[in-house]
């Protein structure tokens, strides 16, 4: 009952906070298996995206996160753990089989899971609209071919919530969820990272 409560508490005032609103332009709000990717600017990005989902895709949705900043406290933990049901990754050891790391994620989707990544790897800090996409996101798509890949731009959340600052400015801020990603057949890795962070980058331009 806790986890759900604070669950409510989360995504209400997260909507509340940005006056969050969701456009479903490529694709419905349907309980299908989906990989949604999206842009990475704000540590509440994942939250955001979590809260503007209807109730029975956030219940088989999963964030995933880097376990070295989710488990250092008992509170970030009850979080990821038990409200959000997260699926956590170790960052800590770039030498590591990529394979390895990208179990969890295969777990999860195996598991009919949907999940929400952010091919970045990290928070885009620089003008660029989007940083150069690794190579995760194509290892998930050839390994489950058949589970859609959907696009999420958002727009205005790392200027709702600047960096160091307490309260929110009044700015609304807009998830603009794509067409899922139609896979080409023998689709090398670098065509397909381009493809899906260019398809990303449309929808940046379609901010309203």
């Amino acid at each position: 009952m806790l986890s759900k409560l604070t669950a409510f508490l989360i995504t209400s005032v997260a909507r509340l906070l940005t006056g969050a609103r969701a456009l479903w332009l490529g694709c419905s709000a349907v309980p299908v298996q989906r990989i949604y990717y999206a842009n990475h600017s704000s540590h509440g990005d994942f939250v955001l995206l979590w809260a503007c989902l209807p109730q029975p895709l956030q219940q088989r949705t999963r964030p995933v996160a880097g376990k070295d900043y989710w488990h250092q406290s008992k509170l970030r933990r009850f979080l990821i753990d038990r409200v959000f049901n997260g699926v956590l990754v170790e960052r800590s050891s770039p030498s590591e089989d990529k394979s390895n790391k990208l179990q969890p994620l295969l777990d999860a989707l195996n598991n009919g899971d949907s999940l929400i990544i952010f091919p970045e790897g990290t928070r885009n800090l620089t003008e660029e609209p989007l940083l150069p996409f690794k190579s995760g996101i194509y290892h998930l798509s050839e390994a489950c071919p058949q589970i859609e890949l959907v696009p999420v731009w958002i727009a205005n959340l790392s200027r709702v919530m600047p960096k160091g600052r307490v309260l929110p400015l009044p700015l609304l801020c807009t998830l603009t969820f794509g067409e899922p990603l139609v896979r080409i057949e023998g689709e090398e890795k670098p065509a397909f990272l381009q493809r899906a962070r260019n398809a990303l980058l449309a929808l940046s331009e379609q901010e309203a």
